[in-house]
Order: structure tokens, then sequence, then C-alpha cells
């Protein structure tokens, strides 16, 4: 008996770390499932995205209007997920991303407008051109926290910055256990 409860934990702890790809090309929503508590990285084409922190254990993907050519791919191994989103229409794309409110953020844009909302954990986010804004929650939740645009404005409000023009940055140190770093290379950085 103890020999067949030590094989059926070791299965089920084999299926738990198997690697998990899908891909759809014009389909929304992409899902797959994802345990809280894991790294995300987003390669994402320019659109309008929402960035959402739930609390079930999916990585989803959805975007309007459908459209042949969109493709949405997610890869999860272990404590992983890679998405990347291809092929998105130039005007009026709206995406949304959901992912467990429990993760590491790794998030790369071009352009377009990226809004972060209920995600605890780190986060890197870097965005080209347009708007960034990024619902960091408590600023005691982070232990290190920079900011910075190249050409444009950082409304920081939840850690007392507020700064424009050429080359802006700040730095801020904390007593959480959160790192963020949010870049923006023209445009806006609003962290609140």
């Amino acid at each position: 008996m103890r020999t067949i409860f030590v094989l059926f934990v070791l299965s089920a702890a084999l299926l738990a770390c198997q690697d998990v790809k899908v891909e759809e090309v014009g389909n929304s929503p992409v899902e797959a499932k994802f345990a809280p508590g894991g790294r995300v990285r987003l390669d994402l084409c320019p659109a309008g995205v929402e960035l959402i922190g739930r609390d079930d254990s999916m990585l989803r993907v959805s975007y309007t209007p459908e459209r042949e050519g969109v493709r949405v791919r997610i890869r999860t191994s272990g404590d992983r997920a890679d998405v990347e989103l291809r092929g998105c229409p130039h005007n009026n794309f709206k995406v949304r991303i959901e992912v467990p409110k429990s993760s590491a953020l790794y998030v790369r844009m071009m352009a377009g407008q990226l809004d972060v909302f209920d995600v605890k954990g780190d986060k890197d986010v870097e965005l080209s051109f347009g708007q960034l804004n990024v619902d960091v929650g408590s600023a005691e939740d982070y232990s290190h926290v920079d900011g910075s645009v190249n050409s444009g404005q950082i409304a920081a409000s939840a850690f007392g910055v507020e700064k424009g023009g050429l080359f802006r940055s700040f730095d801020h140190n904390g007593p959480g256990k959160y790192r963020l770093h949010a870049h923006v290379g023209a445009g806006q950085l609003d962290l609140r």
C-alpha cells in the first residue's frame, strides 16, 4: 500500500512538471493552467493591453476584435511561463491578459498602452513608445523600485515622484520583498 501511495505521489509530481505548449492563430481566448507564484515572461506586439492578476490558476489571453493572423503562444514549464503575442492589427486592437495574482512579471512591448493591475510580485516592465500604467499597490511591498523615461513624463504618486523631460529616472528603496523596474522609451510612466 505504501508503494502504491509513493508511486501515486511521484506520478502526480511528474504530471505537474510537464511542459505545456498552446498556440492559436485567430482564436480568442487562449488558456493554459499555471500555478500561482511562478514567473511569467510576456513578449507583446503593439496594442492596448490590460494585464490583470486573478485568483485562479490560469493564464488567459483574449482580444477584440477577433482577427485572422493574430498569434498567441503560451508555453509553461514548472514555475515558468512564456506568453508571446504576434500579428496585432494597428488600430483599436485591445488585449486582456490574465495571470495568477501572485506572479513575477517580465514584460516587453514595442508600442501602445500597457496597464498592469492586481499583480503581487516582482515586475520588470519595459515599453518602447506609449503609456505604461502600473498599479503598484502599497509602496511598502517593494525593496527596490526604479523607474525611467528617455523622453516624457514620470508620475509615480505611490513613491512621491513627479518628473518630466529628457532622461528622467528615480530609485526608491523600501522594506518590502518585491522589486519593480519600469521603463518607457518615449511617453508616459505612471506608477500608482
